[in-house]
């Protein structure tokens, strides 16, 4: 089991990124979705139970399409399927993903967030006990001055060159995070569980590498799209969702396959 706590400093109010990152993700998943795969979205309701209040969305990632031939053809039947669980009750999020058709219990990648003004400076925002505190790994993210992978790179969502239309924030250049005003910071402690004898390590080593590219890019474009969702409402962002789904599930059924990979190149 692998303990990181990934903290990503933003120029934003807590109240925008909680707008900024619903619309992120819907917009996200219409890019990732047809010809039978991508994202299902089975459950999106609001919940009020032993856990809290706030909202439950289950989804299912369908990745027979996604991933290289060579893996298609060892994978078994269901195992390309991840369920994606979320209990969002912010500036408080939970996030499991399990294989439920295959690994069972054997794997499961939590990602807890607390969303805070500041600038990443709380030392245990998760109470974490000192046990596990000792496993934990903290690695900060610079959005504007990381390294960026070649292929990620995008010059519409580079904070470097980014400038706010309606807002006026950015770019973010020299020591951005100590000068900016609003400034918040998410906390995103994942917790990687995979137990399969000899590809233990390298998977959840694997997951956390993931993981951080994931936060990285995304946080880069949710700034660099401010101006798109910054006048939207709470209700504007349901709408959206709703309208999402049932062009998810138009996607799925059609015939065309968005983001496929493969070993071999149409000539």
């Amino acid at each position: 089991m692998k303990i990181t706590e990934f903290r990503v400093v933003l120029p934003l109010e807590v109240e925008e990124y909680q707008v900024g990152q619903l619309f992120a993700v819907a917009d996200a998943s219409k890019n990732e979705t047809g010809g039978g795969e991508g994202v299902e979205v089975l459950k999106n309701e609001p919940y009020d139970n032993e856990m809290g209040k706030g909202q439950y969305t289950h989804k299912i990632y369908h990745l027979q399409q996604k991933v290289p031939r060579w893996v298609r053809a060892l994978a078994p039947k269901g195992s390309l399927e991840l369920h994606e669980e979320a209990w969002n009750a912010y500036p408080y999020c939970k996030t499991v993903i399990t294989m439920p058709n295959y690994m069972k219990e054997k794997m499961e990648f939590k990602i807890e967030t607390w969303h805070k003004p500041g600038r990443g400076e709380l030392p245990n925002v998760h109470n974490l006990s000192e046990k596990e505190l000792q496993k934990r790994d903290v690695i900060v993210i610079d959005i504007a001055s990381d390294p960026v992978h070649p292929k990620d790179y995008k010059e519409e969502w580079d904070p470097l060159k980014f400038k706010s239309e309606k807002t006026g924030r950015g770019p973010l250049i020299g020591p951005w995070k100590s000068q900016v005003e609003p400034v918040m910071c998410c906390y995103k402690l994942v917790t990687v569980n995979f137990q399969w004898f000899g590809l233990q390590t390298i998977v959840e080593d694997y997951a956390m590498k993931m993981y951080r590219r994931l936060f990285f890019n995304f946080h880069r474009q949710l700034f660099c799209t401010i101006d798109k969702y910054i006048e939207l409402t709470m209700d504007d962002i349901r709408r959206i969702e709703e309208e999402t789904k049932k062009e998810l599930d138009a996607q799925r059924a059609s015939g065309a396959i968005r983001g496929t990979v493969d070993d071999t190149k149409k000539k």
